[in-house]
């Protein structure tokens, strides 16, 4: 059966509110919030710098193990997986949040916590996506919800930054592939956003290479630095439509001896973004022009002499794709959005109760998740919001607004158990 085949079998999810089991998990979702702020403060506070997730991984596998979940592991990236098994292997939807965050070590995380407000480098983005992961997981468990096809949990690492969507990459072409009908992953946001469209990236590192010398005895020779500066001006000058929204950034510099020195080596990294390939590939083909009409015009500023070269590195390729509006994945993530916009107070200990009485609009959008990869792989995938509001990500003075934020988790519970029941 094709994925497209079983993603239009699923269930809506308006009618799981009746199933006891289904509604027995949400209330569990709202019950447990407490714990579950708990527990993403906790999380938080476990460092996961870039390209060093693995503290934090062996604690969500931990939980994963205490959660009950079947073949946990670890692969050879460091992605953590875990499967709640169903009656059938298909369809196997994957819920994913990632561990990485972009502070580097030694970043101070500890939570600090001001009635419903956490706050933290890391506190949304994504220890939110965690603790709602988790959430998920025990209030299936607690509700007693079966389903007949599997749901494989993962955290991931390498979201962020340099990172490159190397976790999600390494799950799609080697641990899971072939094996994924359906992909949820869950950032920051409220429990109406559902990301559908993938913002694509290029990511270079730009390296302007000389023979350098003394500032004034050597006065005369090509500069690395000079050949950096006319690039950057020139990438400054690029066009890029309004539509597809397509970016550019040059963020990093680095390089030089002193400041009595022509340079010998230099440097800048470039960040390119676009929601579609083609105008992608229209503003790198502008950037590599900028770059090379730079390096030429300062060696024939200076006749060639000690002439600067470039050497042009790819770190970091972000597909962009989109998963469409009237995909099956979609409609079931926003009529989830929906249904539980409508449902009152599940639970004897709920807060806040009179705002999950509030009609929900799904919020339709793009961005830059682990999404992207299979949006690209032409897989049905979205990315879901865990509840509550974050602000100020990837900021020291991050901060997560806790208020109503079971209804998150609620809405990936239901989204997950449409798409598998």
């Amino acid at each position: 059966m094709s994925t497209t085949s079983i993603l239009s079998a699923a269930v809506e999810p308006a009618t799981l509110l009746n199933d006891s089991t289904v509604k027995a998990a949400l209330a569990a979702v709202e019950r447990n919030e407490p714990e579950t702020l708990d527990l993403q403060a906790r999380l938080t506070e476990i460092p996961a710098p870039p390209f060093n997730e693995t503290a934090r991984g062996l604690e969500v596998k931990r939980l994963f193990e205490q959660l009950g979940l079947k073949e946990i592991r670890v692969d050879k990236v460091g992605n953590v997986i875990g499967v709640r098994p169903g009656a059938l292997a298909k369809p196997n939807v994957v819920v994913a949040a990632h561990l990485d965050t972009v502070f580097p070590e030694g970043t101070d995380v500890r939570v600090k916590r001001d009635g419903k407000f956490l706050r933290a480098p890391g506190i949304g983005d994504d220890g939110r996506g965690l603790a709602a992961m988790l959430s998920v997981i025990r209030a299936l468990d607690e509700g007693g919800v079966k389903t007949t096809g599997t749901i494989t949990f993962v955290a991931n690492v390498g979201e962020e930054g340099l990172g490159d969507l190397r976790g999600v990459k390494e799950l799609f072409n080697v641990t899971l592939k072939g094996k994924i009908d359906s992909f949820i992953s869950i950032e920051p946001g409220s429990q109406n956003r559902i990301t559908n469209a993938g913002v694509g990236s290029y990511r270079y590192r730009v390296t302007f290479k000389g023979p350098g010398g003394h500032s004034y005895g050597a006065f005369g020779m090509a500069n690395p630095i000079h050949a950096l500066g006319r690039a950057i001006a020139k990438i400054g000058d690029i066009t890029v439509p309004a539509t597809p929204k397509t970016t550019f950034n040059v963020g990093r510099i680095n390089g030089g001896t002193s400041v009595n020195s022509i340079a010998f080596e230099t440097w800048f990294e470039v960040d390119m973004r676009s929601e579609t390939m083609a105008a992608l590939d229209a503003v790198r083909d502008q950037f590599n022009a900028a770059v090379a009409d730079s390096v030429k015009t300062e060696n024939a500023r200076w006749k060639n002499r000690g002439a600067v070269s470039v050497d042009i590195e790819l770190v970091g390729l972000r597909p962009a794709g989109q998963t469409p509006e009237d995909s099956a994945i979609v409609k079931i993530a926003s009529a989830s959005v929906t249904a539980i916009g409508s449902l009152p107070a599940l639970s004897a200990g709920a807060t806040d109760s009179n705002l999950s009485k509030q009609v929900v609009i799904p919020s339709l959008g793009a961005g830059s998740t682990d999404s992207n990869v299979p949006m690209q792989l032409g897989i049905p995938a979205v990315t879901l919001g865990g509840g509550g509001e974050a602000s100020r990500a990837h900021s020291l003075d991050e901060s997560f607004d806790s208020t109503n934020s079971h209804l998150g988790p609620q809405a990936v519970l239901l989204t997950v158990v449409a798409l598998v029941r």
